[in-house]
């Protein structure tokens, strides 16, 4: 019985993790510009999907292929800015979220003209005989998602605590007008946000691949997980993002062993909806870390 109590917290935790990067790039998005970017679950399948093509179409070195994909990442992150945010000044925050779910959907179509339907996997970053744990087993891959989600919330947490950038992209989220008074270029915070947010769910996507395999039309559920975890931790806290997105994802891996696998994806749905109705602000952020939109 702890046996499979085991193995299933271990697989929640694992796509926790991703949920939590999925999470952390809205708030990346949140805190810079007010913008809820509803396109940010393909930014995911990107990862995947272009560290397969790297990697194994072009049999390019892992390095080589791991940078490139973050690159790719970005570079869609800074069109989808330049092309559609950018333009729209002082544009109501509903026509941009609308925005974002038509970006979600133009990505998925050409995502699908470039891949197809059928999905893609590529070997684990390291090979080795998987973790016992209790007679639980552990895969090597799924520790490297936890590991890469790990460093990732270290290093944007110093990026934004630290580093006059992190700063600066708080600031305009909190008040723009007295950002561009200080000398903050707003537009180029806001641009750098969308490309930060696209890396980071590229990094999630390439390392949830090799455990599960990628699609083209993942992007929407990813979205939407991400999204509860954002919600449930409170909107704009990493941290409560990063508690949300380990919650779904043992709360989802439990449902699925226990009651029916089929049921799972309605996990997510259900809490997003128990958090609206009961507390909006989120279950993990305090009032002073709301107004202020504190890490």
């Amino acid at each position: 019985m702890l046996t499979v109590f085991l193995q299933f917290l271990f697989s929640g935790l694992t796509v926790g993790a991703v949920y939590a990067l999925v999470a952390i790039g809205f708030n990346i998005t949140y805190n810079a510009t007010s913008i809820i970017n509803l396109a940010q679950g393909e930014f995911v399948v990107i990862g995947g999907l272009m560290m397969w093509f790297f990697s194994e179409s072009l049999k390019l070195p892992f390095f080589v292929s791991v940078a490139l994909t973050i690159i790719t990442a970005g570079i869609v992150g800074l069109l989808m800015e330049r092309l559609t945010i950018k333009p729209l000044k002082n544009a109501d925050l509903l026509l941009m979220i609308m925005i974002t779910i038509a970006v979600s959907i133009v990505l998925r179509g050409i995502l699908m003209l470039s891949f197809g339907k059928e999905p893609y996997v590529y070997p684990a970053f390291t090979e080795g005989e998987p973790v016992n744990v209790y007679g639980a087993i552990i895969q090597q891959q799924a520790l490297w998602v936890i590991g890469i989600t790990g460093f990732c919330i270290v290093v944007l947490f110093l990026f934004f605590k630290k580093t006059m950038m992190g700063k600066a992209m708080l600031a305009c989220a909190v008040n723009p007008t007295a950002a561009k008074l200080v000398g903050i270029n707003v537009s180029q915070m806001v641009m750098f946000s969308f490309v930060l947010s696209a890396i980071v769910g590229a990094i999630g996507g390439m390392a949830i691949t090799p455990i599960s395999l990628m699609e083209y039309d993942k992007g929407p559920m990813l979205a939407v997980k991400g999204f509860c975890a954002a919600i449930m931790g409170g909107l704009g806290s990493n941290r409560g993002a990063v508690l949300g997105g380990f919650l779904i994802g043992v709360l989802e891996s439990m449902t699925a062993g226990y009651i029916h696998s089929g049921s799972k994806d309605a996990v997510a749905l259900v809490i997003l909806l128990l958090i609206l109705f009961l507390k909006p602000s989120g279950l993990f952020v305090s009032k002073t870390m709301l107004q202020l939109r504190k890490f």
